[in-house]
């Protein structure tokens, strides 16, 4: 999802952690999570141990430390700030894929863009916002919807902001190239008309996209705990299992925050397990399963 990325448990969140090369006491394990906690809002339990050994074992054979001990002192640090960066950006790596939850992508298609398509053709302006957009399938997902609506959408006023705490997964993002088995959810015309046939760096097939549909979205380093630089207004925002690492009441104060950026009508489009607290309820209404529409004239 993720401004803010979410810890996956894909790469062995349920296994021991290695024996014999780092040590890694349960105090290791707090004070990392403490850290991540204080710096993006994600509650990590503790059976994300393994998880969280597995990703930080390679910092540490990265920088030549013999312990989590010494790891933990360097984050902790005001010299570490950079490294701590870094681990975040190693904790925060989210699952997703094109077209990932399809309903939403009917509902932008059929429902929410052709009156803002029409309003944008007059001169007036479109934003949509993919919060926690991870390596960029979301947003290019939420392009070609709006590109199969509107495919001269790169004439007008029409932006897509894409946003994820980690540099890493924006870098790929930014890249547009993705491995053919990825692309299975895109149709055929859709690759035919806004990619071309690439390779990847280990030479599988790819597709990578091309200017029309890149120069739509931009891409930018956010932190959904942090400042907002953003001014304007958006009509349509994606933050999908990006809060769901978060604590209810930190949930909602995003919810709230997101009202702020959002006129009446506007669409939020959340995850499958994500649940609205009361303080954000009486600003939005919910529209269809995990889609809320924002109510006018009332305030978060």
């Amino acid at each position: 999802m993720n401004a803010l990325g979410r810890p996956s448990g894909g790469d062995g969140g349920g296994r021991a952690p290695a024996r014999g090369e780092f040590a890694f006491t349960p105090e290791n394990f707090r004070q990392i999570a403490e850290m991540v906690h204080a710096s993006t809002g994600i509650t990590m339990p503790d059976y994300k141990s393994a998880m969280v050994y597995s990703r930080l074992a390679k910092r540490l054979r990265a920088l030549g430390l013999e312990s989590f001990n010494n790891y933990c002192r360097l984050v902790a640090s005001q010299t570490g700030l950079d490294e701590r960066q870094k681990m975040i950006a190693a904790l925060t790596t989210n699952m997703t894929s094109f077209f990932r939850e399809p309903h939403h992508f009917k509902h932008l298609a059929t429902k929410v863009l052709p009156p803002l398509v029409e309003e944008a053709r007059r001169g007036g302006r479109l934003r949509i916002w993919s919060a926690g957009c991870s390596s960029g399938e979301e947003p290019y997902s939420i392009a070609l919807t709006l590109l199969s609506v509107m495919p001269d959408a790169g004439q007008y006023d029409v932006r897509i902001l894409a946003t994820d705490i980690n540099p890493n997964v924006l870098d790929k993002g930014r890249g547009g190239l993705y491995p053919e088995t990825v692309m299975e959810p895109v149709s055929t015309d859709q690759k035919s008309r806004w990619f071309r046939k690439a390779r990847t760096p280990d030479g599988l097939p790819a597709w990578e996209a091309t200017g029309p549909l890149r120069e739509l979205i931009a891409f930018r380093e956010l932190n959904l705990m942090g400042d907002w630089p953003m001014k304007g207004t958006f009509q349509a925002l994606f933050c999908r299992n990006v809060t769901i690492y978060f604590e209810p009441e930190t949930r909602d104060r995003i919810w709230c925050r997101f009202a702020s950026l959002l006129p009446a009508g506007a669409t939020l489009y959340v995850g499958h397990s994500e649940r609205m607290g009361e303080e954000p309820a009486r600003v939005f209404v919910q529209d269809e399963f995990t889609t809320y529409r924002r109510l006018e004239g009332r305030r978060p």
